[in-house]
């Protein structure tokens, strides 16, 4: 049989862990903005395909990031741009890793593994909020994300246009889109792709909808 005293040092030490897991858990909550370095946008700019370019779509990365205190990184948004010389690569504006989203897990730990063996799934690919972002089967689905890229994160060739105009278009063209559950129509790598899976039906918000998204995109901090 135990002795009280026994019985006692138990308690204590059980409520001394509990104490102890709470406070490592409001510590970790505590430093999420300054560990995030990857998140979804919560809300997109509400014109279809035009971000205002890659400087107005960085500066709504930049933005979002501030309003949950952590803006002294520099963010970027990932996508890509087209064009016959000078194309702009999404893997080559996000700097090199590694990436935790908002509630400090680990997406990636470098270039290589984002665009092969990620960690990105419905339940990590948070807002700077930390909240899921609706996927399919979820009422509205917003899985579509613009990041105008192919699977390794390079940009299309010039032609067929997959940016939207380089993100200044609201009207025709198209964006390739990632799907951020990495959930599809398709049980295959396309469908499943986080950046890669498919083009809008155009560049309007309206369309964007359609297939299920509405204008949201990838932003990585660069330092």
């Amino acid at each position: 049989m135990k002795s009280p005293m026994n019985t006692l040092s138990l308690f204590a030490s059980v409520a001394l862990l509990t104490l102890e897991f709470c406070t490592a858990q409001a510590q970790n909550a505590q430093n999420a903005p300054e560990s995030m370095r990857f998140f979804v946008t919560s809300t997109g700019l509400g014109k279809g395909g035009d971000l205002g370019g890659l400087a107005g779509a960085d500066a709504h990365c930049q933005s979002l990031a501030a309003s949950v205190g952590a803006g002294t990184r520099t963010w970027h948004a990932y996508l890509s741009t087209q064009a016959t010389a000078d194309a702009v690569n999404a893997r080559d504006r996000i700097g090199h890793g590694p990436w935790y989203n908002a509630k400090a897990t680990l997406i990636a730990r470098d270039l290589d593994e984002l665009h092969g063996m990620n960690m990105l799934t419905k339940e990590t690919a948070l807002t700077e909020k930390g909240a899921v972002v609706n996927g399919r089967g979820d009422t509205p689905n917003m899985h579509d994300i613009l990041t105008g890229s192919q699977p390794d994160g390079k940009a299309f060739p010039s032609g067929n246009d997959m940016t939207c105009k380089n993100w200044t278009s609201s009207t025709v063209g198209s964006a390739m889109l990632g799907h951020s559950d990495r959930t599809g129509i398709t049980d295959d790598p396309r469908g499943k792709s986080w950046n890669s899976s498919h083009p809008s039906r155009d560049c309007s918000q309206d369309g964007l909808k359609s297939t299920g998204g509405v204008g949201l995109f990838y932003c990585f901090a660069t330092n």
